[in-house]
């Protein structure tokens, strides 16, 4: 993936873990500032810029990814197809094309902004809290997936009614229905009537 000065500031060069910040934001969704991307998720968080992404095969059906057991918030729950946070300074659309290609191997074949949220939800088995101003991206995906296994335990693409058993039976993201909620239209808008998103 080609660096840009958001992505630059935030590698290590000598190895080691690179500290991860955030950009925090007001109720608007403008910058105010940044913060350690931990402390941000401690109780009872700091509002911050976030992103999520709800990629489609050419049959409507959405990509889920299981998030690796690994993860230090929400681990081995499924998620949508991929979710995370910007760099300060880095576009959200940059942001979530990277994350897509890092987590998945693949990148969007098309991605569009589909709106924002901005939601609180604190998560019990943590005691985290995503306290979050987040941009919504839906596209499609077309190449075979290669998963980093650090960051994914597990994919599937699920119809909207597969998709509606499995969030019966499985844990999912505490912020999965606000998100996923918040970009039905767009959704629909890409999939068609028919899809029943």
């Amino acid at each position: 993936m080609p660096t840009t000065p958001a992505t630059e500031a935030n590698s290590s060069s000598n190895g080691s873990a690179p500290t991860i910040m955030l950009e925090l934001v007001d109720e608007d969704g403008s910058t105010i500032g940044t913060a350690e991307k931990l402390a941000a998720h401690r109780a009872p968080g700091q509002l911050h810029r976030a992103f999520s992404v709800f990629l489609f095969d050419e049959e409507g059906r959405l990509l889920l990814q299981r998030r690796a057991l690994g993860k230090y918030h929400s681990p081995g729950v499924w998620s949508n197809t991929c979710c995370g946070h910007p760099y300060p300074g880095e576009a959200p659309f940059t942001a979530a094309a990277r994350r897509v290609f890092e987590e998945l191997g693949v990148s969007p074949s098309l991605m569009a902004e589909a709106g924002t949220v901005r939601y609180n939800h604190p998560d019990p088995d943590s005691g985290l809290v995503e306290q979050e101003f987040n941009h919504l991206f839906v596209g499609m995906v077309q190449a075979p997936l290669r998963p980093d296994p650090e960051e994914v335990g597990e994919t599937a693409f699920v119809t909207a009614q597969e998709l509606a058993e499995r969030h019966a039976s499985a844990p999912f993201s505490a912020w999965f229905m606000t998100v996923l909620d918040a970009a039905r239209p767009a959704i629909k808008e890409l999939t068609g009537a028919a899809g029943g998103w």
